[in-house]
């Protein structure tokens, strides 16, 4: 009995300690994230103050910075750097006015709006076409990539680093006015060509393509017309300035990551920051960059070479610097000839199936690694499936959602009938424990011992309810998951006032769910969603068997009022699936304790 107490005690504890983190410390701090984040998207729509010009090449030193590249590095002032007295503009400026600095090509996709900078040929403005700030579709794009002279400049480039007998031949770098040679803005159907003359005797094109979704090609070409062989070795690098603002939230990564040689790494940008040197690493196949919760911007090198690759915090200025880079192997271009290198920058959100497609099509190592699926990706990954392609057949993820668990509860359907049965079973014996209660009084050993000798007689094992429920908990867990990290849940209408899945019910009854003029503190905002969790989670409660141990009944009394104001804080998709769980638990269970009372009627008395 005593066992039985603790064991029950130890999930209580746990489950409060996890949910009673989410609710005292995640929750305000997700709201405070929102908030900021709506505060952001506005100024991204408007404006974007400055920040430090020019960018770390791998296989160089930035002027004034003692970061290594990787090994073999050979240490050159980065191609077209400019000088460590570049200052940093004091005041913020427009974003549209920072973009109408340079020249530029437009980017017009499907799914990406932008332009690629003509002054040098970075990748450096994007926003994506079928997502917005908000769920309303008016709402501004989401912006992924932006310039130099943003507040925080997001950006991809390519180039060359020369070796020693091409030392003094100028490279394209930042600072490059290319040419475009081809016309029209680059869409899936029109790539653009961009070439750069060195004078002295190099000639260098980039002919950059994309696809219908988030895939770039950039391939690079460079034409020797010098009188002596050169060898020069490709790089791209994605960098970020200023520190992102993150969910912060345990279950998810977000920073810096990459398949290396199949494995996959992760690096937090504190971790980053604590780093005094870059993480080097050389690999054949696999990707790298940063992510966020739902974006992605990640450099795919050629799979079939090996490339050395470096992910790096600097301090510039005062402000943060993140990179993630790649140098390839030396080309060596003799007189009369010319060289290419082709590699990928993928741009864009993380829709599973997309990147599966790439996976798959392209041979990318792991891509869908992308998608943080966590510890249980046994059950993650095809939870997600089951749930996009019921959402895509009914229209609506949060009936998927419905559908999903009468699913889920079919399979567990033997588990929790054991469950059932046993919670039953206790039931029935309840008016027997009452009475040992009162024969034994405070004498604890015998009423225990009293107890287990009850449990015998009557073959009643008070454990067989406990497993179906531990089962369950990585279920739990692993839909949680997915309704948290996946893009397809994003802005997932359902009906009424549930605009988006992926959030907190948006309404509380301390306003009386609108009526009143009033908008509540964050601690307050206790939906209608999360109060019918609540009552099923305690009508549940009323017809399971009571706890003998009066403290232990009196925490489970406190557990559905405690769940309604944490679960608050939970994405609604969750809610409406632990709500309807419990009715359809609500539902078996009290048809099986029916059946068992009525067989105990008319069942004869034992002599």
């Amino acid at each position: 009995m005593t066992d039985q107490k603790n064991l029950i005690l130890a999930i209580v504890i746990s489950v409060a300690i996890l949910f009673g983190f989410n609710y005292f410390y995640e929750r305000p701090r997700q709201q405070a994230l929102e908030e900021y984040r709506q505060q952001q998207a506005a100024l991204q729509a408007e404006t974007a103050p400055a920040a430090v010009p020019g960018a770390t090449v791998p296989g160089s030193t930035v002027p004034g910075s003692t970061v290594p590249g990787p090994a073999g590095d050979i240490p050159v002032p980065a191609p077209g750097a400019p000088a460590p007295t570049d200052a940093v503009p004091a005041a913020p400026r427009d974003r549209g006015a920072v973009l109408g600095d340079s020249q530029r090509v437009q980017v017009d996709t499907p799914r990406l709006h932008g332009s690629v900078n003509l002054r040098g040929g970075r990748i450096d403005d994007l926003t994506l076409a079928n997502y917005h700030v908000t769920p309303d579709k008016s709402s501004p794009e989401v912006v992924l990539l932006s310039p130099v002279g943003t507040s925080q400049p997001y950006f991809a480039e390519f180039g060359w680093v020369p070796t020693a007998d091409a030392a003094g031949q100028p490279l394209p770098g930042p600072t490059t006015d290319w040419q475009p040679v081809s016309q029209g803005s680059l869409t899936p159907d029109n790539p653009v060509v961009l070439r750069w003359d060195n004078g002295q005797g190099l000639v260098f094109e980039r002919e950059i393509a994309i696809d219908r979704d988030y895939m770039f090609t950039v391939t690079q070409r460079v034409t020797n017309q010098s009188g002596q062989p050169v060898t020069l070795h490709p790089y791209g690098f994605v960098q970020r300035r200023g520190t992102p603002t993150t969910s912060g939230f345990f279950i998810l990564h977000e920073g810096a990551l990459g398949v290396f040689d199949g494995t996959l790494r992760e690096f937090d940008y504190s971790d980053l920051k604590d780093s005094s040197q870059p993480a080097t690493q050389t690999t054949t196949g696999g990707w790298f960059g940063f992510t966020d919760k739902y974006w992605l911007v990640t450099l795919v090198p050629d799979q079939a070479s090996p490339v050395d690759v470096r992910v790096l915090h600097q301090d510039q200025g005062g402000q943060p610097l993140y990179q993630v880079d790649f140098r390839g192997q030396g080309l060596t271009v003799a007189p009369g000839a010319t060289a290419a290198s082709t590699h990928r920058l993928f741009a864009g959100a993380k829709i599973v199936r997309t990147l599966d497609a790439y996976e798959s099509e392209l041979g990318i190592t792991r891509f869908s690694y992308a998608v943080d699926w966590g510890w249980f990706y046994f059950l993650t990954k095809p939870f997600f499936y089951g749930l996009d392609l019921l959402g895509q057949a009914l229209g609506n993820f949060g009936i998927a959602i419905l559908v999903f668990t009468v699913l889920l509860r079919l399979a567990f359907f033997p588990l929790a009938n054991k469950q059932y049965k046993a919670f039953a079973k206790m039931k029935l014996l309840q008016p027997k424990m009452e009475e040992l209660r009162k024969r034994h009084g405070d004498d604890r050993q015998k009423l225990s011992m009293a107890t287990m000798e009850l449990y015998k007689q009557e073959k009643v094992n008070p454990l067989s309810g406990c497993l179906p429920i531990l089962l369950q908990i990585p279920v739990f867990f692993a839909l949680y998951k997915v309704l948290f990290v996946t893009i397809e849940m994003r802005h997932a209408p359902f009906y009424g006032w549930i605009t988006d899945l992926s959030a907190p019910d948006p309404t509380t009854v301390f306003n009386l769910f609108g009526l009143i003029p009033w908008s509540p503190p964050g601690f307050l905002m206790v939906g209608a969603l999360p109060l019918m969790m609540g009552f099923t989670m305690w009508l549940q409660q009323k017809i399971s068997p009571a706890n003998p141990d009066p403290i232990q009944q009196r925490i489970f009394m406190v557990l559905p009022f405690l769940f309604t104001y944490m679960m608050a804080a939970f994405p609604a998709g969750l809610v409406i699936y632990w709500t309807w769980s419990n009715l359809l638990a609500i539902a078996q269970q009290w048809y099986i304790m029916r059946r068992m009372g009525m067989a105990t009627k008319t069942a004869p008395k034992k002599a």
